[in-house]
């Protein structure tokens, strides 16, 4: 399996448990690993035969930043449904960081990888 990479994406989304943070927007940041055979558009030279980081890219940006979320837990498991059914990815792997979240830590965050490796 060939793999797209799309990292440190960043992104402001109303996210957290605490009321203070249903008021505010933080900034996630977002390491994407997403499974693709690029072989059709290797050989082909065609955009429409690719996985479209650009279009991939915006699509996340625009879930996250009109979501509304309590845990990262939940925005990450329905980001990784979208990408799969929007997109045709068999198999991807997240990663989900958000900076400055806890004291003396650069940020917290969760991984997953859903999805079958061909």
């Amino acid at each position: 399996m060939d793999y797209v990479l799309i990292e440190a994406l960043e992104a402001q989304a109303v996210i957290g448990v605490y009321d203070w943070e249903r008021n505010i927007r933080q900034r996630l940041s977002l390491d994407l690993t997403l499974g693709w055979d690029n072989r059709p558009a290797a050989q082909s030279d065609d955009l429409a035969k690719a996985l479209d980081y650009a279009a991939v890219s915006a699509r996340v940006t625009a879930f996250i930043e009109a979501s509304s979320y309590q845990l990262v837990e939940t925005l990450v498991e329905d980001l990784a449904a979208l990408l799969m059914a929007e997109f045709h990815i068999p198999w991807l792997r997240i990663r989900l960081r958000k900076p400055g979240a806890v004291a003396n830590a650069a940020s917290v965050g969760v991984q997953i990888e859903r999805g079958q490796r061909a």
